[in-house]
């Protein structure tokens, strides 16, 4: 009998949409062509091109002229930070940001430091959130960009983008939010945050690796990341993958108009499957703020129990689960996220997270904690 599987790992990447993959296949059957060419199969990607980019605007009520198209969000964050600072020379340009970010926006700003940029770390209470108040204090005569993501992709937490954002208004200061994680359920973040920037990534909602999208409110404009050619108005040269683009348009409009719902399905079977891991594991610590958070999104430490062995055996029976950013997956490095909340030096080892999608069946999620429970058994009882 085939084994049963179970993909607890959504915030790592979604399968893609049978949406996404028509109109994937849709267009790179009749939508190939350069879409820089003056010719009519030129003319033909870049009506595709557009339609794409008009679709995700008006899902996210924004205008088709602040969409820009990108490999994803890693270049999305790198070009936002990037972009901003490097319109000011260094030791007149200063960033706040979080000691809770994805790794491509805490690399960057590392890069940003060897070159001279000033940055400040704001670091977040036991739940994972930062206070606007500790943001707001870390500002400087000098600080051009904020940047606050919009749900911590470790560990589910919400931000408080909007209130940060609009203290960064009120000061003349530019606000970035990398709103990966959370787009897909939230697609108009960036009109109710009030953000300048934003990054999103198409395979967090069912599109395409390889592709994403910087929001840029008009007005604003950061210096480009990769120069070259003139596409996407001249502010980010190559060759736009116009049939990823159009898969992803499609793959973000399905999770908008169905945002809601799906919200509150993830908040049931959220429920559904912490109940079952904490009657399996007990003693497993549940991470993340426990009232401000993704619906689909489960992160525990597991005492006792370290997550480079926990992880393959749980692959091995069945359940496909992480322990924390796909970033540094099979580096097993102690998190920076679950250091920076300050958890016990015990547990930084011993993490679990859980992510899935509406298609998240209970008699999956039930058999999952019982393979977790299991699991961290036969661990503990190895250990001693």
């Amino acid at each position: 009998m085939e084994q049963k599987r179970v993909y607890l790992d959504c915030a790592a990447t979604m399968p893609m949409t049978e949406a996404a993959i028509s109109a994937y296949v849709e267009c790179a059957r009749s939508g190939w062509g350069n879409a820089s060419g003056l010719y009519q199969t030129g003319r033909q990607a870049k009506a595709r091109l557009e339609k794409a980019r008009r679709e995700m605007a008006g899902c996210m009520g924004v205008l088709p002229e602040e969409i820009y198209f990108t490999s994803g969000g890693s270049e999305s964050d790198n070009w936002a930070v990037k972009g901003v600072m490097a319109r000011y020379r260094p030791g007149e340009a200063h960033l706040v940001t979080t000691a809770v970010e994805h790794p491509a926006l805490l690399n960057a700003c590392a890069f940003l430091e060897k070159q001279g940029y000033d940055v400040t770390y704001v670091l977040p209470d036991h739940f994972g959130r930062v206070a606007p108040e500790d943001v707001i204090a870390a500002i400087r005569p000098q600080t051009r960009l904020i940047s606050v993501m919009a749900a911590n992709n470790e560990v589910g937490t919400l931000e408080p983008v909007a209130e940060i954002a609009s203290a960064a208004r009120a000061r003349g200061i530019l606000m970035h939010t990398d709103a990966v994680q959370a787009i897909g359920l939230f697609p108009a973040l960036a009109k109710e945050t009030g953000a300048d920037l934003m990054s999103l990534s198409a395979h967090k909602f069912g599109g395409p690796k390889g592709c994403g999208a910087l929001y840029v409110r008009k007005g604003v404009r950061p210096e480009p990341l990769i120069h070259g050619g003139e596409q996407e108005r001249g502010f980010r040269a190559s060759t736009e993958n116009v049939p990823a683009c159009a898969a992803m348009a499609a793959a973000f409009k399905e999770a908008a108009q169905n945002a809601e719902r799906n919200a509150a399905l993830l908040a049931r079977l959220r429920q559904v499957l912490l109940d079952a891991v904490l009657q399996e594991v007990p003693d497993a610590v549940l991470n993340g703020d426990p009232v401000r958070h993704l619906p689909g999104h489960l992160h525990f430490s597991v005492p006792g129990v370290q997550d480079e062995a926990l992880i393959p055996l749980l692959d091995l029976n069945g359940v496909e689960a992480s322990a924390g950013s796909a970033c540094t997956a099979g580096s097993y490095v102690e998190s920076h996220v679950l250091r920076a909340m300050g958890l016990d030096g015990g547990l930084l080892r011993s993490s679990l997270r859980l992510t899935f999608s509406p298609k998240l069946s209970e008699e999956d999620a039930l058999y999952a904690a019982r393979v977790i429970g299991r699991t961290a058994a036969r661990l503990r009882a190895a250990a001693l």
